[in-house]
Order: C-alpha cells, then structure tokens, then sequence
C-alpha cells in the first residue's frame, strides 16, 4: 500500500517581497484614502467597504482553492445571478404555504447552498470527468446561467416579495455586536479556508495538484476529486454569498454578478496565489479583496477618475500582479 508522501510545491518558498507587497500595497491606500477625503476611515465608510466586499471575499475563498489546484473558474458572477433568481423565485413561489418567517427563508438558504454545489459539480464534472479545459467549460456555464436568468426574470427584474423582503433584510444590514452579518460569514469563511488551506491535507493536496498533477498522483493523491472538491466548494460560497446579497436589494436580473468573476480572480492573484496553480493563500486573498474595495471606494469618494473605469483598473492590476509573479518565479 502506497504511503502519502506529498511534500510542498518549491512555489511556496516565494520571495518575501510577494508577501510584503500585497500588505504595503494595503497600507499606501490607506494613506492615500485618507489624505484625500477625512471619512474615508470613519467606521460608517470602513463598515460599507467590509459589507459590500464580503460577497467578492467570500467568493474569492473559494476561488483560492480552485486556481490553487491548476483550475479556474469564470462563470461565478452569473452563477450567482442565477442562484439569486431561483432563489427568489422558489421564495415567492412558497409564500403562500408558508408564509412569512424564519421557514421560508431557510428554504431560500437551502435553494442557493444546493443550487450552488450542483454547480460546481458541474463545472468540476466536465473539467475532471470530460477533460475539458477549465477556461472552456466555465466560459460555456458563464453564458449559460446569464442567460437562464435573463430567461427566468423575461428580460427583467426579479424581484421578492415586499413583505419577504422587508422580513429578510436583516441578514444583510443587522449584525452582532455592531458587526453586519456579511462581515462574520466573510470572517468565518476565511477562517476555515486559512485552516483548510494551511493546516490540512486538502489544502496540501490542491498545491500538489496544481503544481504537478502527475507527481501529486504517484503521492497517492486523488487529483480529480481533488479538483472536482474545489469546485463544489466554489459552488457552495457562491451560494453562501448570494444569500447575504439577496436581501441587500431583494432582486436579481440579467446585471447581477457581472464583474464578480474578475474581481474574485483579481482579489486571488493580488493576494500571491500563483495563477499557474501550485501556491495559494487565504490571507493574501483577503489583502487581495481589501485593496481592490479600497480602490472602487476611493474613486468613489473622489473625482480623480470616474468610478466607471473600476474594471480597466481591476485588469490592469491583475496584469500587473501576474507580471510581478514571473518576475518573482525567475528571480527565484
């Protein structure tokens, strides 16, 4: 019987500078947000920055672990978009049974959490099953849930109930302690991902596969489960973060979740995780998220650029943060 003897990838004996980026790159913005507006470290702008990253954050755990394990995935944003109007559809639709309360809104919950892993799963299936390239099969999912929920809403909005929404709001703007609840899910989520991915065997089994997937299968690691676990994990956060951003707006159409895929892959790639696969870490994905939620807030905040162009400066930074990789590889 064959003795696991997977040992880390050398891509995790990185330069300290890829630690030491990300966090200085955190620091000079904070710098910078504050010279140029007193609020921007106030605890009202700081909340709203925190809230409204959580979903990408939460997200962007995920993603961690699947980019870390060779794969990746771009169709999260319209995944969500997706599990948020079925979601809102099988709500509406059980209103009458059930009537407002704590049961219907843990049917949604339920709805996303399975919607979310059949998902993955079927991302994870045709990339480890079929062979399909990851780039291929979630760029095909990535059309197919935006157009199943352009479908689902006719071209429009769908919106909950008024009285379920007003009822579900609280899971987004109420918290514990003054702290909102997307804040503790996001905490939570990279808690267990830092665990996961630092401390036990599936995260040493994702850097295995990512950096060499045949020497990961003669350690007697089973790469396409793991693969195929990574997906389903992304599938399940996306639906942890579609149940915390439901109740913010209470509706879904063809606009929700667009860019999310860029951000949660750019919030990665800031963090240190090696787009090739091989190398990743939680805690740098939340630098990651942090910075790229500072940036869109400081534009926001003020006139120096137009808040329009977010997603130009998203792409350049992950060009960028990819270029400092090879750099970093080849100095190493």
């Amino acid at each position: 019987m064959t003795t696991e003897t997977v040992s880390p990838p050398k891509s995790r004996n990185l330069p300290s500078m890829s630690v030491l980026g990300p966090v200085i790159a955190l620091v000079v913005l904070l710098v910078i947000g504050t010279l140029l507006n007193s609020n921007f470290l106030s605890a009202a702008n700081i909340t709203n920055v925190l809230a409204r990253s959580a979903f990408i954050g939460i997200i962007a755990v995920g993603m961690t672990f699947v980019i870390t394990a060779g794969g990746l995935d771009l169709s999260v944003g319209s995944m969500a978009a997706f599990i948020a109007g079925l979601m809102i559809l099988v709500m509406n639709a059980a209103l009458p049974t059930l009537g407002i309360g704590i049961p219907i809104i843990l049917l949604g919950m339920a709805v996303a959490l399975i919607a979310g892993i059949l998902a993955g799963l079927l991302n994870g299936f045709l990339i480890t099953t079929l062979g399909i390239e990851a780039f291929i099969v979630t760029l095909g999912t990535m059309g197919i849930y935006r157009s199943l929920v352009t479908w689902l809403a006719d071209g429009g909005t769908l919106s909950l109930d008024f009285g379920l929404r007003t009822f579900y709001r609280p899971v987004y703007f109420d918290g514990l302690l003054g702290i909102s609840w997307p804040i503790i899910v996001f905490g939570l989520t990279v808690i267990v991902g830092e665990i996961l991915m630092s401390r036990a065997r599936f995260g040493r089994h994702c850097a295995a596969t990512g950096s060499n997937e045949h020497v990961a299968h003669y350690s007697n690691v089973n790469v396409n489960r793991t693969r195929l676990m990574t997906y389903a994990m992304l599938g399940m956060l996306v639906g942890v973060a579609t149940i915390m951003y439901v109740p913010r707006l209470g509706s879904a159409s063809a606009s929700t979740g667009v860019l999310w895929e860029l951000e949660a892959i750019a919030a990665v790639i800031i963090g240190g995780t090696i787009l090739k696969g091989g190398f990743g870490r939680v805690w740098g994905t939340v630098i990651g998220v942090l910075i790229l939620s500072m940036i869109d807030n400081i534009l926001n905040l003020t006139d120096l650029v137009s808040p329009y162009l977010n997603g130009a400066i998203q792409g350049v930074i992950i060009i960028l943060a990819v270029i400092l990789q090879r750099e970093a590889k080849a100095k190493g």
